[in-house]
Parts: C-alpha cells; sequence; structure tokens
C-alpha cells in the first residue's frame, strides 16, 4: 500500500491523532506483502491487448489482482504512474483492449486463494526488442516511424520502456515481491538475427536492477498466433529456453488471429493468459486447483426481510463460474486488513470494532462485497442501514444480481471528524425483489463511510385511503338521524338511514313518512353540521 493510500486510509477512521501516530510507524517499517505477488509483463501488440471487443466477463473486477500503473489514464481512472488500481483491461494504454496479461493474472488468483496478483504492464504494439534495450532504444527510436516513437512516449518523454518498468517496478517492491515475468513479442523481429540474445538482455538486465535472481525469478514466452503470418517464429520463441534456463512457453496450438493474421480474438487472449498461468504455476511448483464457488459465510444465506451483518459477506471460493465469471466474494485495495478486529482477519477487508460490534472501514472508491441472501417473497421492502461518517462526502450503492437496486447512496456527516458515531438512515423505501436465493452486492461509490449493517424490512400496511373513507363515512352515517319535512317546513317523520342517499330514497318509496302526500319534500341530517336535500316525489 503507497503511502498516499495507506494516509487516506487511515484518515477514514474515528479518531484522526491516533490514526497519524499509527501512519507514521507504518510508513517507517511496513515490509512487503509476502502474499502479493508480483509480475512484470511486456512485449508489443499481443501483450499490449489488441482485442477491443471485449465483454462485461472481461471487466469484471478480481478482487485479488491488481495492476501498477504505467501509464497516466485518468479517463480510465488511473491518473497516477506507480500507484496501484484494480487490474481491468485495458492495462497497458488508456485506449487498447484486452491482453493475455488481463486473464494470466485472474488465473493465477485463483490457484492460489491466499495470494494477491500484481501486474506491471509495458507493452508497445509493432515495436522490436530493441525498445527494451537499455542501450538501444534511443537509436532505434531515431530511426522508428513516428507512430511508434509517440506509442512509446507513454512511458515517458523519451520512450524508455525499459526504464518505466524499472521505475514502476521498485514502487511494487515496496508492497509485494516480484515472482516472475511473461513476454510476447517477436511478429516484427522475423529477420533479427540475435533476437533470442537481446531477449535474454533484456531479462537479465530486470534481474541486476530489480535484485532478483534467476532460480526464483521463472520468465514464460507465448508464442505467435497459431496459423498466422508470423507462426514460423513460434519455434525462436520455443528457442529461448536455450538461453534462459528458468524458462516456459504458452502453446498458441487452437488459438488462430482475429482475421489480420497478426492478433488473437478475445477468446484466443483468455485461453492465452490460462496457458501462461499453466506454465508459471509449474514453474513456482505449484498446481493448479479445481474451481470452488463462493458460499454464505455462516453457511446459510442472509434472510431477507433481516439485517445483513456487513462483517459477513460470504465466504470467498476458488476458479470461475460456469459464465466465466470470478467466485470471489469482496475486492479489497490492498491484501493487508487495517481494521482492529480479529473477526475475519485472514480475508483482507478492513473490520474493526465499532456499531454493534464489528464494522467495515477504511473504505475506498470501487470496494465491494457480497451476501447471498434468501429473500422470502416477492414483493416490496424498504432498505435501512447503519453508517458513521466524519464528512459528507461518502456513499454507497446496492446491486442484486449485478442489477442496480439503488442508485447512489449519499451518507450524512453523523459527527465531525469522527468515523464513530452511527447512525440510522434510510436507504430505499419499497424496492421490489424477487423471492428466492440472489447475490447482493454492497460497492463503495465515494471514500470513507463506515457500515455496521443493512436492513432489509417489509412496508408497515396501511389501509388504502379510499377504504378508509368509506368505512368513516358508513359509521358516521349509519348512526345518523334524518327528519322529512314539507315545503310549508311541516316536520312529516323521524327516521333513521345509513346516508343521505339512504335517506333520500326512503322519502321516495315510503309513504308513510310523507303521510301519503305528494310533491317536494326536504329531508335533513341531524346532528352538529345540519344537512338538507330536495325531494321530488311523483306518483
Amino acid at each position: 500500500m503507497s503511502v498516499e493510500m495507506s494516509f487516506k486510509k487511515l484518515m477514514g477512521i474515528a479518531g484522526v491523532a491516533a490514526g497519524l501516530s499509527m501512519f507514521a510507524v507504518m510508513g517507517a517499517n511496513a515490509a512487503p506483502d509476502p502474499n502479493f505477488h508480483i509480475y512484470i509483463a511486456y512485449g508489443q501488440s499481443n501483450m499490449e491487448g489488441n482485442a477491443r471487443n471485449f465483454t462485461d466477463v472481461d471487466k469484471k473486477e478480481h478482487p485479488r489482482v491488481k495492476m501498477f500503473a504505467t501509464t497516466s489514464c485518468p479517463s480510465l481512472g488511473r491518473p497516477t504512474v506507480g500507484e496501484m488500481y484494480p487490474a481491468v483491461p485495458p492495462m497497458f494504454k488508456c485506449g487498447e483492449g484486452l491482453s493475455v496479461a488481463d486473464w494470466f493474472g485472474r488465473h493465477m488468483a485463483d490457484s492460489l486463494p491466499n495470494v494477491t496478483i500484481g501486474i506491471i504492464p509495458v507493452a508497445q504494439g509493432g515495436t522490436s526488442i530493441r525498445l527494451f534495450d537499455p542501450d538501444d532504444y534511443k537509436n532505434y527510436l531515431n530511426s522508428a516511424e513516428s507512430w511508434l516513437k509517440n506509442g512509446a512516449k507513454a512511458y515517458g518523454d523519451d520512450g524508455n520502456a525499459m526504464g518505466r518498468i524499472i521505475e514502476v517496478a521498485k514502487k511494487a517492491q515496496e508492497k509485494g515481491v516480484i515472482k516472475g515475468i511473461i513476454f510476447h513479442q517477436g511478429e516484427t523481429d522475423g529477420g533479427m538475427s540475435n533476437w533470442e540474445q537481446i531477449v535474454k538482455k533484456t531479462y537479465e538486465y530486470m534481474l541486476k536492477q530489480l535484485g532478483l535472481n534467476a532460480e526464483e525469478t521463472p520468465f514464460v514466452a507465448g508464442e505467435m498466433v497459431d496459423g498466422g503470418s508470423c507462426a514460423g517464429f513460434s519455434s525462436r520463441v520455443r528457442g529461448l529456453s536455450k538461453y534462459i534456463a528458468n524458462f516456459g512457453v504458452a502453446s498458441s496450438k487452437g488459438y488462430g488471429s482475429k482475421g489480420d493474421g497478426l492478433h488473437f480474438t478475445v477468446e484466443g487472449y483468455r485461453g492465452m493468459g490460462l496457458r501462461y498461468a499453466q506454465q508459471m504455476l509449474k514453474l513456482i511448483n505449484v498446481a493448479p486447483v479445481d474451481p470452488v464457488p463462493q458460499e454464505p459465510f455462516k453457511g446459510a444465506p442472509i434472510a431477507i426481510p433481516g439485517k445483513v451483518e456487513v462483517e459477513d459477506f460470504d465466504k470467498p471460493g476458488i476458479g470461475k463460474n460456469e459464465d466465466g465469471t470470478s467466485n470471489a466474494s469482496y475486492s479489497d485495495e490492498d491484501s493487508e486488513n487495517h481494521g482492529d478486529s480479529d473477526y475475519r482477519k485472514d480475508t483482507g477487508v478492513d473490520l474493526y470494532k465499532a456499531g454493534d460490534g464489528v464494522a467495515l472501514g477504511y473504505t475506498q472508491t470501487g470496494e465491494w462485497l457480497e451476501y447471498t441472501v434468501d429473500v422470502k417473497a416477492d414483493g416490496e421492502y424498504n432498505i435501512d442501514a447503519s453508517v458513521a461518517a466524519g464528512n459528507s462526502t461518502s456513499a454507497f450503492k446496492l446491486y442484486i444480481d449485478e442489477k442496480a437496486i439503488t442508485d447512489d447512496v449519499s451518507v450524512p456527516q453523523t459527527a465531525d471528524n469522527s468515523w464513530d458515531t452511527y447512525k440510522t438512515i434510510s436507504v430505499k423505501e419499497k424496492v421490489t425483489l424477487k423471492a428466492g436465493k440472489h447475490v447482493l452486492k454492497l460497492e463503495i461509490t465515494a471514500n470513507y463511510v463506515n457500515i455496521d449493517w443493512i436492513q432489509f424490512s417489509e412496508p408497515k400496511k396501511e389501509d388504502p385511503p379510499s377504504a378508509i373513507a368509506k368505512v368513516r363515512f358508513d359509521m358516521t352515517e349509519a348512526e345518523s338521524n334524518f327528519s322529512v319535512y314539507s315545503m310549508q317546513g311541516q316536520k312529516l317523520g323521524t327516521f333513521t338511514a345509513k346516508g343521505m342517499a339512504d335517506a333520500m330514497n326512503l322519502v321516495k318509496t315510503d309513504a308513510k313518512l310523507r303521510k301519503q302526500a305528494k310533491g317536494v319534500f326536504f329531508v335533513r341530517k341531524e346532528g352538529a353540521k345540519l344537512m338538507s336535500k330536495k325531494v321530488v316525489v311523483f306518483e
């Protein structure tokens, strides 16, 4: 976790003074997380990511796969080079597509359930390996076409792509451990006689600059598109085993081009990512594991209506669902638990002692938690939440089965610069839910809200206004007395009726009430508020 992010995290809890003291200790003594495995990914267009028609499956964030920005992409929410962000495509440059590195990271994380994976992405479409040669890149760029020069400048004004790798990797080493390197390049260098030697040079340069050793830093290279324009170069890729001892190759068999003879399809990038991961796992002596779905933390789904304790998010699974999405149950900014609670300490979710016992704190935009819930019946439900905030800029959002059921919920300031004062707020009234099991997702959409619980309840049943009015009217009228008068004001009789309409009908139909007379009569309702109606009788 960066110093800047540490500060933001610590400022998001109660007790600013105590937080600053803790920040000072962390800044001085924090050590890299041995369970944060970092991989350098470099090469040309197939590593950079040439598939731009990727789908929501590819966009779904894996909670334990991060990237270290090597280019500034404010439009993607990644403005700062060297800072850590969720690893979602495009990772390499702001306008590129899906890469083999995307699914490599996800498969590695799924096979290492207690590990967070980090990717350092640096690649340039159409480039020679010479761009990554620290002694030759300037000469290469001097003679390169303008589009390639401009592309390389994403990694610095001088186009020093290797320099950007080293710069960002050193920052990444403050957080985790570099465990290996993946590489895809060669389409441009078919006529280069010493390509293998330059690849080896770039690999050894990274080892030296980053204090790594070859025995503990595997290198996996990928073959060219199967049957494509450069398929013959795959033999040279395989031949790197003669130059790099700790080496693996990701086969491209079965993964052809998208039609240009050079680049993989979306399915090819996904599949190649898996093959890179399989090779890397062999080299680090880890066997892939079978998928395991996420499941309710306490064994049974949380009942709705009922209270969802935020700390009881699902147990994370391993691997993928049938639709290719991850079996993750949460996403946190980093793998460290910054809370002071021992509850679920191993997850990395920031829980601390507050509210009714344990609450979620240190929240950052983009973090999320999921809960398996069981809705009792189709119908409308009200949602409330117990929250704390020391400012008025926090927000969150709720989803059912990935479909939003609320807008961003702005959280009011519950105390001045304190995150220990909890308040129950109305999240939304009358949300329509379907009966059965669902996945509830809580997403933080603006920093620094602490949340204790979320309550789903059935709205109180109230009689419709029209029914109430009718009941009251009938009750009143049933107890009313009425009198009938002649046009001369003579009172002809007194009687009871359920209402004025009933009284008028009685006068018309009951000749005894009007002394057998015909003509015009008046009916008067007795009581505090007199009411008279004219009745005309023709017989």
